[in-house]
């Protein structure tokens, strides 16, 4: 009986990889969410370490608390955008030419984006909106403090690595303080992050190439199943 490795298998099953990393970003990504939202009170920072704290706010927009639009339309782009990337891995799951690595890209930040849909949609209806110092219940007798898609993203991580106040001399920005890295995001937040910039630095020719099957791919060290077998 011969024995596959769990490398070889996710290799020539690239549609079941990319289906694992997407609910395994979501458990996780749900798991912290939860925690922070029924053990901290909103506003609440815990230091860890110097340069790493957990922070606990909620913000109506995208990655790392920016906001564009109004709720309701950034919400139904998110989810527009996120059934049109797990389309798109279904239909090249099995292209030879594209490499894992690509896959395993789009995979992440797919599942950062339904991470942070999951709160938008959901979390309004679910917990309640208490003032400072009460942390919030999971389902309460009242209801939620939102409507459907009227949910808030809960963010977490806050890593303020260095500061410094910028000499008095400089124009524009002479006297003010500045911290690196002033961001607060959450677990879906760094999928995303992380998909797109492996995708940037190591698969832009995968990307390039997607929308010709006829073009090979023939450098790099991912290279692409020679004998998908996934149905």
């Amino acid at each position: 009986m011969t024995r596959i490795s769990p490398c070889s298998y996710f290799k020539n099953n690239r549609g079941t990889l990319a289906l694992v990393i997407i609910l395994s970003v979501l458990l996780i990504d749900q798991i912290i969410k939860f925690w922070i939202k029924t053990s901290f009170y909103l506003g609440q920072s815990e230091e860890i370490t110097s340069w790493f704290h957990l922070h606990f706010i909620e913000n109506n927009g995208m990655a790392f608390g920016w906001e564009i639009g109004s709720k309701l339309l950034l919400t139904s782009i998110r989810i527009i955008v996120t059934a049109l990337v797990i389309v798109y891995i279904w239909r090249i799951r099995k292209r030879p030419d594209l490499r894992t690595g690509y896959i395993v890209c789009l995979a992440l930040i797919v599942a950062g984006a339904a991470g942070n849909i999951i709160d938008c949609a959901f979390y309004g209806l679910i917990f309640d909106d208490p003032a400072p110092m009460a942390t919030a219940t999971l389902f309460p007798e009242g209801g939620g403090y939102g409507t459907f898609l009227q949910g808030r993203v809960v963010d977490m991580f806050y890593f303020p690595i260095a500061s410094w106040d910028w000499p008095s001399w400089l124009p524009i920005i002479g006297g003010q303080h500045f911290q690196f890295f002033q961001p607060v995001f959450n677990f879906a937040d760094a999928a995303i992050s992380v998909g797109i910039i492996a995708l940037l630095l190591f698969y832009r020719k995968d990307f390039s190439s997607s929308g010709d099957p006829k073009q090979p791919l023939t450098d790099g060290s991912d290279t692409p199943a020679n004998t998908p077998s996934e149905q």
